[in-house]
């Protein structure tokens, strides 16, 4: 057998720095001095998130940062290879149609892995490839009778859309199989010559009797990966599991050149190539969607040792299944639905909520129920934010006191303390997004209640939480460029579901108030029960009546029951 290869480099040297966004540790600088110094209570050796003189929040580096390592089946502290560093491959599509929900879930998942990491202070390159050269590819090209590069490349721009339309952050490389088939052979060849595949006919095997920690990822044993069930039959391999790293030519189909002949890579090997080439043989993240497991993963961690004795990736990171209306989500149940479907009706940002609102490791249920809760939800996020800017617009920023109320201070120091502790636990978005309550609570105090309007400091007070609000939800995404711009276009979903215009809505205002004007409280009543089943809520006060999205009223049953 061959000497295995004695260096981790990549295949060819592009630095951690490819695309880099350069950042330094991000830290809260409040405009404004407490009264007195305030800290946290500590529930650890750890230093927690504190407000001093000043009015600093404390380093985000003072809690580690916890992750489910697949691999070693158990909660990790997060240990870069290279201190201040990290590097982070994630399996990207197979583009050959459009994304579907699922697909949404698993990038939403490491776009918030990617921008914590970097709110923590780490220079991240993240790297997620396309798949343009696949089975998958090919069989919709000839079905559409179009060239199989050419309907990938317009899907990986569709898919590309997508994650502009979730606020995904575009990472710092998007290698395609097509554009990486030198350093594909490059490492098949690798493999060969330490002994670890055999070609056969043109077609080039992986041997997986030869490589003794094969499963080790998954937990499966060798003799459970039968012939036919996710592996090929074919009885030239010596073992029912081997898998391809080569395939042989067939017409019609794209090639390339190869020592074996003409043909193109299995899917295993491309993001094994493409992954050494970017980051190295020895990289700290390697995630995707918990299908990966087996046996993409296990194929590459095998790939990649035969490859590499110094292969090494610190933690694998896998994502739960998307399930619709509790049964797992499919093309042949007729309960397949699209980033595009789903986005027709509700915002972008809605969806991106609504992923967020269960933890990334567990199975996430996709309903029209869970949907309108998410866009209510976020409606009423940005409408309080929108209020609180309107209000601060009204103040010169530069009159306004240092200091603000120990209570506000405590209330702030409390949120993020909760915010890094959440998120330091393996991502627990669900509790950050649970604990947004409280701060957004207190906003609407001090804008619209007697008591707090009469608060002392109560404008420092209302751009303090504006602060830490905006920060929190710049980290997971959901941060917009404009509250009033994404309120309309929440707005505007609305009306879609609801099958009406914006003035078929203030026709039926207009009407309920000629009805209670003369006294037809029975016909005002029906009107605004007309509009709420549709998910039109009225809102009434003394400069008049206004309209916001709500969730229907057959749906608020349904959660009733439900609960």
């Amino acid at each position: 057998m061959s000497t295995l290869l004695k260096f981790h480099r990549p295949l060819f040297s592009i630095p951690y720095s490819i695309r880099m966004v350069q950042f330094g540790t991000h830290r809260f600088h409040s405009l404004f001095k407490p009264k007195r110094r305030i800290r946290c209570v500590s529930t650890s050796s750890h230093s927690q998130p504190s407000i001093g003189v000043g009015g600093e929040w404390g380093s985000p580096e003072s809690r580690e940062l916890w992750l489910q390592n697949t691999i070693s089946r158990k909660k990790e502290v997060f240990r870069p290879k290279t201190e201040g560093k990290v590097g982070m491959y994630v399996c990207g599509v197979t583009a050959y149609d459009l994304s579907h929900i699922g697909h949404a879930r698993v990038y939403v998942t490491f776009d918030v892995l990617y921008r914590y990491l970097r709110h923590l202070g780490y220079q991240v390159t993240y790297v997620r490839n396309f798949t343009d050269v696949d089975d998958k590819i090919i069989a919709r090209a000839k079905e559409l009778g179009e060239d199989p590069i050419s309907l990938s490349r317009r899907y990986c721009e569709e898919f590309s859309q997508d994650m502009v339309y979730l606020h995904c952050l575009p990472p710092s490389a998007e290698p395609r199989v097509s554009d990486h088939m030198p350093q594909i052979l490059h490492m098949i060849k690798q493999i060969i010559e330490n002994g670890y595949a055999y070609s056969v006919d043109g077609d080039v095997y992986f041997s997986v009797e030869k490589f003794p920690d094969y499963g080790r990822l998954s937990g499966r044993k060798l003799e459970d990966n039968r012939a036919g069930e996710r592996v090929a039959v074919d009885s030239r391999k010596k073992h029912p599991a081997d898998f391809a790293l080569w395939k042989t030519a067939k017409e019609g189909e794209p090639f390339w050149d190869s020592p074996w002949g003409p043909g193109r890579p299995g899917w295993h090997i491309e993001c094994s190539a493409m992954s050494a080439a970017y980051l190295g043989y020895s990289f700290d993240i390697h995630g995707g969607g918990m299908d990966l497991v087996f046996p993409h993963h296990e194929n590459e961690i095998a790939q990649s040792c035969a490859a590499c004795n110094h292969s090494n990736i610190s933690y694998w990171i896998h994502n739960g299944f998307v399930t619709v209306d509790s049964e797992k989500m499919s093309k042949s149940l007729g309960n397949f639905f699209t980033i595009r479907q789903v986005i027709d009706l509700y915002h972008p940002l809605a969806l991106r909520l609504f992923l967020l609102g269960t933890h990334y490791q567990s199975p996430i249920n996709y309903s029209d129920v869970q949907l309108e809760s998410a866009s209510d939800r976020i409606f009423y996020i940005y409408q309080t934010l929108h209020d609180c800017e309107s209000a601060l617009s009204q103040h010169d920023v530069v009159t306004l006191k240092d200091t603000i109320p120990p209570d506000t201070v405590n209330s702030i120091n409390n949120f993020y303390n909760v915010f890094v502790t959440s998120m330091s636990d393996d991502l627990h978005t669900p509790v950050v997004l649970a604990a947004l309550s409280d701060p957004l609570k207190t906003i609407n105090d001090l804008l619209h209640t007697r008591k707090g309007k009469k608060q002392e400091l109560r404008i420092e007070s209302l751009a303090a939480f504006g602060k830490i609000l905006r920060n929190v939800l710049s980290t997971l995404g959901l941060m917009p460029e404009s509250y009033s711009e994404i309120l309309q276009q929440l707005r505007d979903k609305a009306l879609k579901r609801a099958k009406l215009t914006e003035d078929q809505v203030l026709q039926k205002i207009d009407e309920r108030t000629a009805a209670r004007k003369n006294m037809e409280y029975e016909r005002s009543d029906i009107i605004r029960k007309d509009l709420a089943a549709v998910g039109i809520a009225l809102m009434d006060s003394p400069d008049g009546t206004t309209w916001r999205p709500a969730v229907p009223l057959a749906i608020q049953e349904q959660q009733v029951s439900i609960t």
